[in-house]
């Protein structure tokens, strides 16, 4: 036995002492020795008796079994999450990527995995970056992040309480922080239905009944006299999760037990192109031969699906790409990645494929004909025409951002696509985008409750987005942007306020621009 636990110890020790190194100054002044977790091709990452260490290559020499092979390095990132995004979307940008650096690039398909994209550089037969997409669900990318399998996740929602604190007891940071998450890029799900269907406008409450099975035939909501047949994608995964949890689940009902589901958006559109009677919930990107059909609410508002509607972030069913990563020091062509999914170039590809871009854009003040008319008639008592005249005196001559910030119910935290709008714009300052011009922060709410009360928490919202983005830009210098906060209560609703969604959509703060 003694033996046998001697054997045991020598094993692992010797598993232990793999990744040993120290790492000593140039000019052996300091040292320091401990388990190498990792090397991004300028910095180590190492655990001391002190705690985990990040140090600068440049300035020592590594000694030990654990040590990297400077000469052959190869960064290696592995993202992870929704198959149908990481086998289109990211595919394109990291092929974009290679060709904006002026890698050479190839790529490999692996059964049950993924891709894998090699990255070369001139006379190189060492790749110096190696991506790895793992086609998997958002569930299991944010597993295999806290697993330390992945770099980065690619999700169609946020991460779950659980997942954030489990990141944060693993030291991978908070990712709810603004510089941790990132919406790529953006989709919606949209209502489709037969070309040869005369419905083209459904409210999203009558869509939550029918897919809880509450109305099961055309002619109960104005069409033809024959049984609706329901199509969706997984409700347990991607956009079919999405729709059961945003649509169904947040009005309290259930999915019917007779949705026919489909294993593929294209699935879903091929049904309902072959089906008179069908109706399906599809991605705004890829709605095939079929008719979108427009949101409505019983006020009258009308929001259809465009891709200024959803930047801009008008549209409730807008489905955010999510990127999120741990707050560890990526190797420096996975910072340039970063970098460029932010650029035109990234742009472009993500709108060939037919997804919605993050350029901000400028929306003409007389463009909004539609929205003022609406404010009109359905302001409430307790606002008055002065109100709209002072909103109308502000807005004349300026121009809305396509950025928009929203909250978490009843309070000023951000939700995930404003976090991500937070940085979009700190980033134009730094770049000095608007240099010279004026930016208002403008605060709108919902019209439950006392006018005046809400004022004042639109007015709270709207400088609390002004310091977020401040706080973000931390090398902008506020002397070269006039930057005001403004707020008109609910004056100027998006959406009926009779309505969970229509009152989420209605408490926002605009961008405005001089």
């Amino acid at each position: 036995m003694a033996v046998c636990a001697a054997l045991v110890s020598i094993v692992l020790s010797s598993f232990a002492a793999a990744d040993d190194v120290t790492l000593t100054s140039r000019d052996g002044s300091m040292e320091m020795s401990g388990t190498l977790l990792g090397y991004d091709g300028q910095f180590y990452r190492i655990d001391t008796e002190y705690g985990v260490l990040t140090v600068d290559g440049s300035g020592v020499n590594c000694e030990g079994p654990g040590c990297p092979n400077l000469m052959s390095f190869t960064a290696d990132i592995t993202i992870s999450g929704e198959a149908e995004i990481g086998s289109t979307l990211m595919p394109a940008l990291i092929e974009a990527f290679a060709l904006s650096e002026n890698y050479a690039v190839t790529r490999e398909e692996k059964a049950g995995i993924g891709l894998t994209y090699s990255l070369y550089e001139a006379d190189n037969s060492v790749p110096a970056a190696r991506f790895t997409i793992r086609q998997t669900t958002s569930s299991e990318g944010f597993a295999d992040l806290l697993g330390e399998e992945a770099d980065m996740v690619l999700s169609l929602r946020e991460p779950t309480r659980a997942e954030r604190l489990m990141a944060r007891d693993a030291g991978l940071g908070d990712l709810d922080a603004v510089r941790q998450s990132r919406v790529i890029a953006l989709d919606a799900l949209v209502p489709v239905v037969n070309p040869g269907n005369p419905i083209r406008r459904l409210g999203l409450e009558t869509l939550a009944a029918l897919y809880a099975g509450e109305i099961g035939r055309w002619d109960a909501i104005g069409g033809e006299a024959a049984p609706v047949t329901l199509y969706l994608r997984d409700p347990d995964a991607g956009f079919g999760m999405a729709f059961a949890r945003d649509v169904v689940t947040a009005q309290d009902r259930a999915l019917s037990p007779s949705i026919l589901t489909k294993a593929s958006n294209d699935g879903v559109t091929l049904a309902v192109q072959e089906d008179p009677f069908g109706l399906g919930i599809a991605s705004f990107s890829r709605p095939g031969l079929t008719e979108i059909v427009t949101l409505t609410g019983a006020c009258a508002f009308e929001i259809a699906p465009s891709q200024m509607a959803i930047k801009a972030g008008d549209y409730p069913l807008a489905a955010p790409i999510y990127l999120y990563r741990p707050a560890i020091r990526l190797p420096k062509v996975g910072r340039d990645f970063m970098r460029y999914l932010r650029t035109a170039s990234a742009g472009r590809v993500i709108q060939r494929i037919g997804l919605v871009d993050q350029e901000i854009e400028e929306i003409p003040f007389s463009v909004q004909g539609t929205r003022l008319a609406n404010a009109i008639a359905q302001a409430g008592p307790e606002v008055g025409l002065s109100e709209l005249q002072r909103m109308v005196a502000l807005m004349d001559g300026m121009r809305r951002l396509t950025l928009t910030y929203r909250f978490k119910g009843g309070s000023t935290a951000l939700d995930a696509p404003s976090r991500s709008n937070v940085a979009l714009l700190a980033d134009a300052l730094e770049a000095g985008a608007f240099d010279g011009r004026r930016l208002t922060f403008v605060g709108f709410s919902d019209g439950q409750g006392a006018a005046a009360l809400n004022l004042r928490l639109a007015a709270r919202r709207a400088d609390a987005v002004r310091r977020a983005v401040l706080d973000a830009a931390e090398t902008f210098d506020p002397e070269r942007v006039v930057i005001e906060a403004e707020a008109f209560g609910e004056a100027l609703p998006m959406a009926c306020d009779d309505t969970d969604w229509g009152r989420r959509i209605n408490r926002r703060v605009e961008v405005w621009v001089e």
